[in-house]
């Protein structure tokens, strides 16, 4: 167990439902991962985020996590891409080191851990990086809600400047009915990277209840041309929406700036159960 700086508790337990253990932050699951396998991805937007990063060009990825949790997806990475180069962004220093002392990484893995607020992060990473990541993936919850000073086009500008020319932006969101706040973020993300796909389960994405959304957006077009039959087929059957669906999806939502951002609706820890 650890005390959180922001007075939360976070603990690591046996998950009650598959193989390996769950993250657990202020009674809600934040992460899942299976130490035997780090394939293994057990919440749905998880599962959803691996099927697009599996769509990327072979080999090795350069990337940048924002928010750590367990570090499930950087942990994917390196299983399915050997000798990836990662840096890994997380705010609060005492999760990070139960993760560590509980859950360590892969022997070996150039996964580097930089403790510190995800935006500021950012502008102090190596210089190198500008230009160069195949990914970023931005998944990150302060008490259960998406920080307002991480959702803002500023935010995304900042995002964008890493990705190589063809490099893919993942963007966990959480919303509920009308979803109001993940129109806002498809349509500010939009306004950053002209290629949108959305990607969450049918009854989530018309609104009908709270869950996750996962935004994936490049510069250039997304490898999304088996997606729709992998996410059809399970293990959570879920809907891609691309192209014309997304603009529709977005339409008449107004782009988040600095200036009006606020944080993201307070998730339903249920959505995690599934």
């Amino acid at each position: 167990m650890a005390r959180l700086d922001h007075g939360g508790i976070a603990t690591v337990v046996p998950s009650e439902f598959t193989s390996g253990f769950e993250l657990i932050v202020d009674g809600t699951p934040q992460s899942h991962v299976d130490l035997a396998d780090p394939t293994h991805l057990h919440f749905e937007y998880i599962v959803r985020m691996g099927a697009v990063i599996d769509q990327l060009p072979g080999g090795p990825l350069t990337a940048v996590h924002l928010g750590a949790g367990a570090m499930t997806i950087p942990r994917y990475v390196e299983a399915t891409r050997p000798g990836s180069r990662q840096q890994v962004i997380e705010l609060e220093a005492p999760l990070a080191a139960l993760v560590r002392e509980h859950l360590p990484l892969p022997k070996g893995a150039s996964i580097r851990m930089r403790i510190g607020d995800a935006r500021a992060g950012v502008g102090k990473l190596p210089g190198a990086l500008t230009g160069a990541c195949d990914l970023v993936v931005s998944d990150v919850y302060s008490g259960a809600q998406t920080p307002a000073h991480l959702t803002s086009a500023e935010f995304y500008r900042e995002l964008s400047s890493l990705l190589g020319p063809a490099g893919v932006l993942l963007v966990n969101v959480a919303d509920g009915p009308g979803l109001a706040f993940a129109r806002r973020q498809v349509a500010t993300i939009a306004h950053v990277l002209p290629e949108v796909a959305l990607l969450a389960d049918t009854q989530v994405l018309k609104g009908r209840r709270f869950g996750n959304l996962v935004i994936a957006a490049s510069a250039a077009p997304l490898p999304t041309d088996w997606l729709p039959r992998m996410l059809a087929a399970g293990p959570h059957p879920a809907k891609i929406a691309q192209g014309a669906e997304v603009r529709a999806f977005a339409q008449d939502a107004r782009i988040v700036t600095d200036a009006d951002a606020v944080a993201s609706p307070k998730p339903d820890a249920s959505i995690f159960l599934r």
